[in-house]
């Protein structure tokens, strides 16, 4: 009779643990199988992926520092280092070609300022010109009518001269606002040059934004794993990095169960290679089209699905093959 006693408080716990539901809770729903289970594979609910972008000009960089294959990483660690020597043998270019081209401007500056005192002058001596050929015009009133006409015409070349010099002096001030604007466009365009090729320098180190452990792309070309001294070109995945902190499942559901799941759906799942330990997660994705589970071998049609886990553990790793369970509430 004590026997019996004593089992029954030990096994009191355990039976209240059932009863208030495996997902937890105050007023925790009870749970029992659909009888569906599939199998997926795990994978990190946040990765940084690393694609190699253009640089400007640059549509490709050679590697020249690269983090160690499966090292865990922390936010702000840097994974990739790509080769500056291009961008800056690029920056000492233009700098030199900036020197020549300000150089070409302050000629052309000082030129502008001749050519204008040069105007200027021959505008003071037509006008000086004009001023008396008008005097001489007015003291020959009282000539002769042939005098009177050389005059005259002596006084209108005068006034096409200075008419002449007023227009070129314009005409240079258009011409040289011009010329200027045309070299201030190309000195500000190899300072814009130069400055977008500074700013690409700090990029060349890539830093990941998250933790998790560093994952190398493959070579597309050799089929190995990328290395130092590897050319990569823009578009080329180069790594990337998962974070282990939550995990979520990528499995599906065949298309004659479609309508017994929804978002929310509670499900169980166990890993392949500890099949005795259950972790829980819940149904965050059903996908809407249908389609074959294996290509060109099966005709059994399923919908994509992803299971979010609802627990962090060190044991799950993107890669793994799993089991899940669906559950529905009861009552």
């Amino acid at each position: 009779m004590m026997k019996d006693k004593l089992i029954s408080l030990l096994l009191l716990p355990l039976l209240v643990a059932c009863k208030g539901g495996m997902f937890g809770g105050d007023e925790a729903a009870e749970f029992k199988s659909t009888s569906i289970v599939e199998t997926g594979e795990l994978s990190a609910v946040r990765t940084k992926a690393f694609v190699m972008p253009r640089f400007g000009r640059w549509s490709s960089m050679r590697i020249i520092g690269l983090a160690e294959h499966g090292k865990v990483i922390q936010p702000g660690d840097s994974v990739i280092q790509l080769d500056p020597a291009d961008v800056t043998k690029y920056i000492v270019d233009r700098e030199t070609a900036l020197e020549s081209q300000l150089a070409s401007l302050e000629t052309m500056l000082v030129n502008q300022e001749n050519r204008d005192s040069e105007a200027e002058s021959t505008i003071k001596s037509e006008l000086a010109t004009y001023e008396l050929r008008k005097l001489t015009l007015e003291a020959a009133q009282f000539e002769s009518e042939r005098t009177k006409k050389i005059k005259e015409l002596e006084f209108q070349q005068a006034t096409i001269a200075l008419n002449l010099a007023k227009r070129k002096l314009e005409l240079n001030e258009i011409i040289n606002a011009n010329d200027l604007k045309i070299q201030q466009i190309r000195v500000n365009q190899i300072q814009k040059d130069i400055q977008n090729a500074y700013d690409i320098i700090p990029q060349l180190t890539i830093r990941s934004e998250i933790p998790g452990i560093f994952q190398i792309h493959r070579n597309w070309r050799s089929g190995q794993l990328l290395q130092v001294g590897d050319e990569v070109w823009r578009g080329n995945s180069m790594a990337y990095v998962p974070d282990l902190t939550w995990m979520k499942v990528e499995t599906c559901i065949n298309e004659n169960d479609f309508l017994r799941i929804k978002v929310g759906t509670k499900v169980l799942v166990r890993l392949d290679a500890l099949p005795d330990v259950s972790f829980e997660g819940e149904v965050s994705h059903i996908g809407r089209f249908c389609h074959a589970r294996d290509e060109n071998k099966s005709r059994q049609k399923v919908f994509d699905v992803e299971v979010r886990l609802l627990m962090s553990d060190e044991r799950l790793k993107p890669g793994m093959t799993v089991s899940c369970e669906y559950l529905e509430e009861v009552g």
